[in-house]
């Protein structure tokens, strides 16, 4: 199911193949230094861009709602959104202490913290200049916003790491404000820069959110049942940060007690497999089943969402990758 929904996806963006690559040499562009050092780990990182999916977002959303043509606009858009998720995986990877990413180590595994947080605000810092390139300051502020959405829910997962009583609402917040804000703003930035009536831009906004949502609770699905090989990435690292995603959220509400009590001691432990003792716990339960209908519940809302825009290919490729966040690394 996956490798077909990937082929799908991937030729469904051809409708948008000259944007994309006119936001690959935007990106290259904007982010050259006359210092080579920089240069380096620039491309370094590049490697990590995969699909794109946050450009991508912000191109399919301009044309699903009718437009007629995309715009420069659309294409500077594209590459900040690009820049801003970059920045964030750069800085995810030291929170996280990560090695892997994409299939290849990550840049605070090579060179160090140091150069991964200046590397980030490098990128966060051309964003905003690039940004600030449209004459209407509409977009860099709901960018700058969006960031700060970002910002909050991270320090919120941080604030609450080891917290095993936490609830699924504060869970939810979390990766409303980590994740699924930004996919939220591209659909609503391509749709408003295309002129969309302000009903269709708030069906889009809710379709990049509800995305998101679904996006998270898959990766945080895989970080338990996932195999790294296939996923690209360190996996296992909610379980060492002490960070409480919906499987295990649902786990401490619903499993036996003796069952919850292992769950909590598997956590607080040191133990060197305790990842693998927790994901044979919880496997055999019905939590990630769970957490899997959540995002499908997610999935349904987004698609709901773009039901009525006009039948395009743009629409189409918007409904298939809803599908696709949620069979990605299965």
């Amino acid at each position: 199911m996956g490798n077909r929904i990937t082929s799908s996806l991937a030729s469904l963006t051809e409708c948008i193949a000259p944007q994309l690559q006119a936001v690959d040499r935007l990106f290259t562009l904007e982010l050259e230094s006359r210092l080579e050092c920089v240069n380096v780990l620039v491309r370094h990182v590049s490697r990590f861009r995969g699909k794109m999916l946050r450009p991508c977002l912000v191109l399919l959303a301009g044309r699903a709602c009718g437009a007629d043509a995309l715009t420069d606009a659309h294409v500077t858009i594209a590459t900040v959104v690009e820049m801003v998720h970059m920045a964030t995986l750069v800085h995810d990877d030291v929170l996280d202490e990560a090695e892997l990413r994409r299939k290849g180590a990550t840049l605070n595994h090579l060179r160090g913290n140091e150069a991964a947080v200046l590397l980030g605000d490098y990128l966060i810092s051309h964003s905003y200049h690039l940004c600030s390139s449209l004459n209407d300051q509409f977009a860099s502020r709901l960018i700058a916003r969006t960031t700060n959405e970002v910002c909050e829910g991270e320090l919120l997962q941080i604030h609450h790491r080891n917290n095993l009583d936490l609830d699924e609402e504060t869970y939810f917040e979390m990766i409303e404000r980590k994740t699924a804000a930004l996919c939220a703003s591209c659909c609503l930035l391509g749709a408003k820069l295309s002129g969309a009536s302000e009903g269709v831009v708030a069906r889009l906004e809710v379709y990049g959110r509800s995305l998101g949502i679904a996006f998270q609770i898959q990766d945080d699905i895989l970080d338990i049942v996932g195999d790294a090989s296939t996923v690209g990435k360190t996996l296992g690292i909610d379980i060492e940060k002490g960070k409480m995603t919906l499987p295990m959220i649902h786990f401490m509400r619903t499993a036996p007690r003796e069952h919850r009590q292992l769950l909590r001691t598997l956590l607080e432990s040191r133990e060197a497999d305790k990842g693998e003792k927790i994901r044979n716990l919880i496997l055999p339960s019905g939590s990630i089943q769970y957490a899997r209908d959540a995002a499908r519940g997610q999935v349904e809302r987004a698609r709901s969402a773009i039901a009525g825009l006009p039948e395009s290919a743009e629409r189409q490729v918007l409904d298939v990758m809803a599908e696709f966040v949620i069979e990605r690394g299965m």
